[in-house]
């Protein structure tokens, strides 16, 4: 059978892959270009159990990928909303403090803002009671007035059939197996084999695996975190805006937080248990033997070593399986909670976290690997808040990896 040919072969249907295609064609609607995706239909992962927020920016370490790309990633977003008639609750963020050490934390990332050039506002107790009467606030808090949230599925449904109308074509059911010999670049699948000018890996929970064909990623390996919300049955007017306590700065995950969805419902979340095996989203689903021994093995590294604080982190997250546990500290940040309402666990999303394996870090930033030379370009890291950033981020790919001269 002949092989099939394009100018770029992206791997993965979630909101990356996605956004670099509507990124090249719109830039150049004379491009063929290929989506190749292991699942019947995108977003089946990551993307569409995305929290649906729109982040702001100020969570991001100065001068990081996140934070060049997050405040345009919003605009973004919210422009491709408006365009499109897409669902968007301008319901903004309060962040709070419970002590004074988490205080001074919040004082950490107000500084990152300022920097980032991130819009962060300090709210009195009585202004962010106008707000949000229920926060519950210590001393004083910060106010992003440009958090959002939206359907993470309805973008990318929206971003499929733009694509299939561009002229994008989508391979569903066909999975990446190895890098092939063909010239420049090519690649075999359960479905035959594809050839092109260009491989962009996008492949998320795999995408480590997939660039060490291309002898990339030797430095790195992704762990996958379980990431659970905890939702009201009904739309429920009892929190008004997005509620977050502060994170805590030695790992790149959040802290216990309320979100205000697009239809008014409220969730509780998020845990962030580490999992066994890259799709361990239910007891045996998806299990691969080899990547549990692998995975177990790193988990007890930082576990054992206590990098980036995962020890805490662990037993911290494991305690919030308990639904009582988890409303407990939800209690924390607001005056009144009708616990009875949060009655459904959402479906689990995975969390693909890359750890550098020579120091045993967990990587807090965006990570992209390849380029012409390549004929490869593989995002290693797209983790929170990627899908906020996935627009810009698109552009930069294209501008740093493909058309920089």
């Amino acid at each position: 059978m002949k092989n099939k040919t394009y100018d770029f072969i992206i791997i993965g249907a979630g909101i990356m892959g996605l956004s670099i295609a509507y990124k090249l064609i719109t830039n150049n609607p004379k491009l063929k270009i290929a989506i190749i995706e292991k699942e019947k239909n995108v977003a089946l992962h990551a993307s569409g159990k995305n929290s649906g927020v729109l982040h702001s920016g100020f969570f991001n370490s100065i001068d990081s990928l996140k934070a060049k790309f997050t405040k345009s990633g919003n605009e973004q977003l919210k422009e491709f909303c408006k365009h499109y008639k897409l669902k968007i609750n301008f319901c903004g963020r309060i962040i709070v403090a419970s002590n004074e050490k988490e205080f001074n934390d919040l004082c950490e990332f107000k500084h990152r803002g300022d920097l980032n050039n991130i819009e962060s506002i300090w709210i009195s107790q009585q202004e962010a009671h106008e707000i949000d009467p229920n926060a519950k606030i210590y001393n004083k808090a910060l106010f992003s007035p440009t958090t959002a949230t939206i359907d993470p599925i309805e973008i990318c449904y929206t971003l499929l059939q733009i694509l299939k109308d561009r002229g994008i074509q989508f391979f569903f059911e066909t999975e990446y197996l190895r890098k092939s010999n063909s010239r420049p670049v090519g690649i075999t699948t359960t479905n035959g084999n594809y050839e092109g000018e260009m491989i962009i890996n996008a492949a998320g929970l795999y995408a480590d695996k997939i660039a060490k064909d291309f002898g990339l990623s030797q430095e790195y390996t992704l762990l996958p975190f379980k990431e659970i919300y905890l939702k009201t049955s009904l739309p429920w007017p009892e929190i008004k805006t997005n509620i977050y306590c502060v994170p805590n700065l030695k790992n790149p995950f959040l802290s216990v937080h309320f979100i205000k969805t697009v239809n008014n419902h409220i969730k509780i979340g998020s845990m962030y248990i580490p999992a066994f095996w890259r799709e361990n989203y239910t007891l045996f689903e998806r299990f691969k033997l080899s990547e549990f021994k692998e995975i177990l093995w790193y988990e007890i590294m930082l576990f054992l070593s206590n990098s980036c604080d995962f020890r805490n982190l662990t037993f911290k997250e494991i305690k919030k399986i308990n639904k009582n546990h988890l409303i407990s500290q939800a209690k924390k940040l607001v005056n009144n909670l009708t616990a009875e309402q949060y009655r459904r666990w959402e479906t689990p999303g995975i969390h693909p976290q890359l750890l550098k394996k020579s120091t045993l870090k967990l990587v807090d930033d965006f990570k992209i690997e390849g380029g012409i030379e390549h004929n490869s370009i593989h995002v290693l890291n797209a983790t929170n808040p990627a899908f906020t950033c996935s627009f810009s981020f698109a552009d930069w790919i294209i501008a740093e990896f493909i058309y920089k001269s």
